[in-house]
């Protein structure tokens, strides 16, 4: 019997496509697979976006601003028709986006259901699809945005590899985080392994209020479990039919996730509005996974 006859499904939403951008690179192809077998999981539309603009350059070079856009348009015809014709179920569209790469993806992933991107693979310096565009378009999306590296669009997914989701804070500061997970977990027949990592601050960061809930709790360590039980609770609720792990453990959360990431056939960090010096940034939990997860990584923004 399928899953689909076990367990209650819930409405999908039509309204709401994937939207994958796709440049030609191994990256991209690989990316649009990934979110070729989403959409299919999600029975969503899927999206192809090509970024293209016509930028005269200040070079005594010959320039042709239409064969380049019919190379744009070629090239994003022949993404769609390959994905088509792997994902038949799926209904594929392909667009050029007469903008720059970052603006036009931004703007792409507004009504989408999910941004997914490619990613040039490990490292601390490792580029994203369109050099560094890819995370200037994570740092500032208002949707998920899944990084997705050519092998793992081209290797078949751990057939029992879980959803790893890590989870900070209140329940309301994790609700995108956790609804993202839970909703993919459904959709793909997964189980869920929810982690909250903690650390021991230094004493005078204790507050009197702190320390009593943690009293309360039976210590530190029951104050956390109960914290992502609690945060847990709604979720499992809604996705009864979802195995649920939870997992609490003594580091940093960056650690603790690609520790527990192995196995995971994606891992779902949050991702807070921050702005320095250079700009918006991603924060260091998601900038950790990005770069060293064995797996695809979504953010999620979280307001």
């Amino acid at each position: 019997m399928t899953r689909e006859a076990q367990e209650p499904q819930e409405p999908r939403r039509t309204d709401r496509a994937i939207v994958a951008g796709v440049d030609g690179s191994p990256e991209s192809l690989a990316a649009a697979e990934w979110a070729a077998r989403e959409a299919e999981n999600r029975r969503v539309p899927l999206r192809l976006a090509h970024a293209w603009r016509w930028e005269p350059l200040d070079l005594p070079l010959v320039q042709d601003p239409t064969g380049q856009e019919k190379a744009a348009r070629d090239l994003v015809r022949a993404a769609e028709a390959e994905i088509a014709a792997r994902h038949p179920e799926v209904a594929v569209s392909a667009s050029v986006l007469p903008d720059t790469p970052v603006a036009a993806l931004l703007a792409a992933q507004e009504d989408a259901e999910m941004l997914v991107i490619g990613s040039r693979g490990h490292g601390a310096v490792a580029g994203f699809l369109l050099g560094s565009y890819g995370q200037q378009v994570i740092a500032a999306a208002t949707r998920p945005v899944v990084s997705v590296r050519a092998r793992d669009g081209e290797a078949a997914e751990p057939p029992t590899g879980e959803i790893l989701v890590g989870q900070q804070g209140t329940p309301e500061d994790s609700e995108p985080v956790l609804r993202f997970a839970f909703e993919t977990a459904a959709a793909r027949g997964a189980a869920i392994r929810a982690v909250r990592a903690w650390s021991l601050p230094p004493l005078y960061a204790y507050s009197p209020a702190s320390m009593r809930l943690a009293d309360d709790a039976g210590g530190l360590v029951p104050f956390e479990e109960k914290a992502l039980r609690e945060a847990l609770a709604p979720w499992r609720e809604r996705y009864p039919y979802v195995p649920v792990t939870e997992h609490v453990e003594l580091g940093s959360a960056g650690q603790v996730l690609l520790t527990t990431s192995g196995a995971a056939q994606l891992l779902v960090v949050g991702r807070r509005a921050r702005r320095g010096a250079l700009g918006q940034r991603i924060g260091s939990v998601a900038h950790a996974a990005l770069h060293l997860a064995p797996c695809p990584v979504a953010v999620v923004p979280q307001g």
